[in-house]
């Protein structure tokens, strides 16, 4: 038995199918298979059930897949130990972002990165934030860009900035000569929202006193992305609110939206760094939290900068 059957096998019981396995671990169907069966004579056991259209993994699989999991984030960490000793910025950091942060933030930070740590290669991942947890935990990604806090006691968090939210409301809207806009207002609009699962959704309807979904026929236009979300309020179906990193897009001329500041204490979310507490190399998580604040437009506020 060694790392390599154990990846195997956490890789079958994760596709719950040899071949998407085999893909995933750059190696024939026949030499995965070949392997597994081996490890199974070996050990004594059935680790998988196996049939002409499903695979599924046994009790004692099960058992042996959680401590094969264990076993290669142990082999994870000793790898990472040794290439922190020799140099905490060199070789792959794999980061994790949210799709309302990623778009936005990557291309402002990307040459100047490269240009300050050369020897770091980014390794993006975008998806949401329990995706990214899952892979923090799961040691597939090093470092998550996320906007909601985390109280996981094996997780840290590094703080970045505080983000404030406008208002995007079609042309001609009833806010539109308001001067001042309160809660009270955003509490009435028809509110737009991107998809369940996204943390921008909830941020928002804590912003709007908003506790549960909004009517039937807004809930129904829920968006899988904020670039169709203002689209859908370019075109006069509502409002939502909107980051500030989101404010340099195309949607902000000639799309029929109105984008206001938010002047609420409460309009904004916090942006942070998360990591896992035994991840060896935090210098170069510091490192890119150096290049994020600098990179900034000041249209967010910075928060832990490292120097002046």
């Amino acid at each position: 038995m060694n790392l390599r059957d154990l990846k195997y096998v956490i890789a079958v019981s994760e596709t719950r199918h040899f071949g998407r396995a085999a893909e995933r671990c750059f190696v024939s169907q026949p030499t995965l298979s070949g392997q597994i069966r081996k490890l199974e004579e070996a050990l004594g056991v059935t680790l998988f059930e196996r049939t002409s259209r499903s695979v599924s993994v046994t009790p004692i699989g099960m058992e042996i897949v959680r401590h094969a999991k264990l076993l290669m984030e142990q082999a994870d960490v000793i790898e990472q130990l040794a290439r922190a000793h020799n140099d905490p910025l060199a070789g792959p950091l794999r980061v994790g972002a949210i799709p309302t942060i990623s778009p936005y933030l990557m291309p402002l930070i990307l040459i100047p990165l490269k240009r300050r740590v050369p020897q770091m290669k980014l390794v993006l991942v975008e998806e949401i934030t329990d995706s990214l947890l899952r892979r923090l935990h799961d040691h597939q990604i090093d470092v998550a860009i996320l906007a909601t806090p985390v109280t996981e006691p094996e997780l840290e968090a590094m703080p970045l900035f505080d983000e404030p939210f406008w208002l995007a409301h079609p042309r001609g809207h009833e806010l539109y000569d308001k001067e001042h806009i309160t809660h009270a207002d955003l509490h009435k609009i028809d509110l737009l929202l991107l998809a369940d699962g996204h943390c921008l959704t909830h941020q928002v309807m804590d912003v709007c006193r908003v506790r549960e979904t909004p009517r039937e026929e807004v809930a129904d236009l829920q968006a899988a992305s904020l670039e169709t979300l203002l689209h859908l309020v370019g075109a006069g179906f509502g409002c939502t609110l909107v980051p500030a990193l989101a404010m340099g897009g195309y949607w902000m001329t000639d799309s029929g939206i109105i984008a206001r500041r938010l002047e609420l204490e409460d309009a904004y979310r916090r942006v942070q760094l998360v990591y896992r507490r035994s991840f060896p190399r935090k210098a170069a998580i510091e490192a890119l939290a150096d290049v994020i604040r600098d990179q900034l437009p000041n249209t967010v506020k910075v928060l832990g900068r490292s120097r002046a």
